[in-house]
């Protein structure tokens, strides 16, 4: 697979390599355990730490408040399983939105069978939740909330300075899913004021299985895998140094590449929407509204099934996504665009394309011109296109 013909980012970014240069050092001549008590070990060990205070860098905390995991997944469980066990005898209430990564709603769906009681908040057709209806939400035994940033199939940004204004006049914890915009967008958890926050590293060209909790400082968690008290004993194992030191690596590039990237994307992904919409009929944009994320484009085509789409592209060297990765073996549509209120067979006719670094101007005017061709033979085949 070609990278200009890679249109996946939001499911995955290629690793910089810038990132896997200052990577390669730890896998093989100080490859020390940073916990053991030699020179080694020091340098191992003072490695982390300035990772730590990069990627704190990168969202304005303090590196005390950086905790690394495997990925956004155990921090979304970290952050959920965390909270709600150090506060189960102040309440059973978790508030979270209908268009949440898995990891989340899984999490929320678990422990609903155990006693706990969960909201799952509509959105709007362009993916935004209702203040209004958050309010109304909460009760005397709400623990946590959590609301994702910036949705990962439709781009969708929520206003998480005002949810947490809400959320936190009741003194209750906020939690953010910002793993599709970390290192995209400018994210300030001071300004945000948001108490606990997950990213991953391999969303912004960095190894994949390293990831972040956010933690506000001293606020207080259960830790959900015990062990030798590494990261201040929030999360026990031998430190993945090679990975932290990626993701330092890659926070460190987000940073000073961040507003260029923006500045050469935007206009891509603005041009495939317009163009799509011209040359393909019975064509939508799906969460169409500002604020949005400037690499991601859901659209969906009517009478053709994404799977078809994706099939075909792929045969032209294309990769791109129907729904979000995780669920991308389901046969069922993507909840995010039910949510928005898609039918059924809009939402099995999605096609999601997200732009990264590596895409150019001139690999959207190719994937341009092996998409019409792709929908007018999927449509002779459509008995829903035949039969309108």
């Amino acid at each position: 697979m070609e990278l200009k013909r890679y249109f996946d980012y939001n499911a995955t970014t290629p690793t910089d390599p810038r990132v896997v240069e200052a990577m390669t050092p730890y896998f093989y001549n100080k490859f020390h355990n940073p916990s053991s008590f030699y020179r080694g070990a020091g340098e191992a060990n003072g490695a982390i730490e300035s990772a730590r205070e990069t990627v704190a860098k990168l969202i304005n905390a303090e590196p005390r408040e950086i905790f690394f995991t495997s990925g956004g997944t155990e921090s979304d469980n970290l952050a959920l399983s965390g909270t709600i066990h150090k506060l189960r005898d102040k309440g059973n209430h978790i508030i979270t939105t209908a268009i949440e990564h898995p990891a989340i709603l899984k999490t929320c769906e678990y422990y609903s069978k155990y006693g706990f009681e969960v909201t799952y908040l509509p959105v709007d057709p362009n993916g935004f939740i209702n203040l209004d209806q958050l309010k109304a939400s909460i009760k005397d035994t709400t623990i946590f909330v959590s609301v994702m940033h910036a949705n990962n199939e439709i781009g969708s940004i929520q206003s998480l300075k005002e949810i947490a204004d809400i959320v936190h006049e009741k003194g209750i914890i906020f939690h953010t899913d910002a793993v599709q915009s970390t290192g995209k967008i400018p994210v300030d958890v001071k300004n945000l004021d948001i108490d606990m926050l997950s990213f991953s590293s391999h969303k912004i060209y960095g190894p994949k299985g390293m990831g972040v909790l956010y933690k506000r400082r001293n606020l207080k968690i259960e830790p959900m895998i015990i062990g030798g008290g590494h990261e201040r004993g929030l999360r026990g194992g031998t430190e993945n140094v090679p990975g932290i030191i990626g993701l330092g690596k890659a926070a460190e590039l987000a940073m000073a590449e961040m507003a260029d990237e923006e500045a050469k994307l935007r206009p891509i992904r603005d041009m495939l929407q317009k163009r799509i919409l011209e040359i393909i009929p019975e064509t939508f944009v799906n969460g169409n509204a500002e604020p949005r994320l400037y690499n991601t484009l859901n659209v969906s085509i009517k009478y053709v099934e994404g799977e078809g789409i994706l099939a075909m592209l792929d045969g032209d060297g294309f990769a791109l996504s129907s729904g979000s990765a995780c669920s991308s073996k389901s046969l069922d549509p993507s909840h995010v665009l039910l949510a928005i209120g898609l039918k059924h067979e809009d939402a099995h006719g999605s096609l999601r394309i997200s732009l990264g670094k590596f895409n150019t101007e001139e690999d959207a005017s190719d994937l341009l011109k092996s998409l019409p061709p792709i929908i007018e033979r999927l449509r002779m085949i459509s008995p829903f296109w035949n039969n309108k």
